[in-house]
């Protein structure tokens, strides 16, 4: 055990040094690129997005961005500042960067993009359209950056349809709203688990309110019925599945 105990921490040093070696290395390397030009800090940025180093294509970009007669490079350094914050998962920094640009800007060729990337930031996740999810269910995410991201691919489509952007933009539409669907749909549930079955209804009546066509619906009129069951409102719980009836004729919720 001694000898193990000896060995964890041997390598927790050597973790550590190389941890320290790296952040002073980078610091090194910001500061000599502090005495760059314009042109040469430029040059090395565009070297470190196309070697995918994004945390250093970051750094630079942002010290492009940030000097005063930049007009030059000042607008692209912005866009792909916040594009490299957003690849390094600095999701604070890349907003920041895109919102500016989009206030500073707005009537840039390029805001079709930055909407959309805007969009890709506040979608949280490098989650793919067929809606593969982490270790976390995404309905049960703060939905909060999602609708964020709606808005956002909403302009891109509503703005800018011949944008090459703008198909993907609806598609990740239509998936975000089946996710808030399914955020509701799980906060019904989570209600209706605890008891609290006026709130279970309200919840699972929003969702059907607002996201009538998405797949979580089938489970927000099951939750509507037992919920008006469990309050002895049957008439409406027999309204609820009448709905039910003709919207999904197939359903396992209805009695057969």
């Amino acid at each position: 055990m001694l000898v193990l105990g000896h060995t964890l921490r041997k390598m927790a040093l050597a973790v550590a040094a190389i941890m320290i070696s790296g952040c002073s290395f980078l610091s090194d390397k910001l500061k000599e690129a502090s005495t760059w030009s314009d042109e040469k800090l430029y040059e090395h940025a565009q070297q470190a997005l196309s070697e995918h180093d994004w945390g250093l294509c970051a750094k630079y970009f942002g010290m492009l961005e940030g000097r005063a007669a930049l007009d030059r490079y000042a607008q692209q350094a912005q866009l792909n500042a916040a594009y490299c914050n957003w690849k390094d998962k600095q999701n604070t920094a890349a907003l920041q960067f895109i919102e500016r640009f989009i206030r500073q800007y707005p009537a840039h060729q390029r805001l079709d993009y930055a909407f959309y990337l805007k969009g890709l930031i506040n979608s949280n996740d490098e989650l793919s359209l067929l809606g593969r999810l982490s270790h976390q269910d995404i309905s049960e995410r703060d939905p909060y950056t999602a609708r964020d991201a709606y808005q956002a691919f909403k302009a891109v489509v509503k703005y800018y349809p011949s944008s090459p952007y703008a198909m993907d933009a609806a598609q990740r539409m239509r998936y975000i709203v089946n996710m808030l669907a399914a955020h509701e749909v799980h906060v019904a549930d989570y209600y209706y688990r605890r008891g609290a079955y006026i709130a279970a209804a309200n919840r699972a009546q929003a969702a059907l309110e607002q996201f009538e066509n998405a797949p979580a619906a089938e489970e927000a009129l099951r939750l509507l019925i037992l919920s008006y069951q469990a309050l002895g409102e049957s008439q409406l719980a027999h309204d609820a599945e009448r709905v039910l009836q003709a919207t999904f004729p197939a359903s396992p919720y209805l009695k057969r």
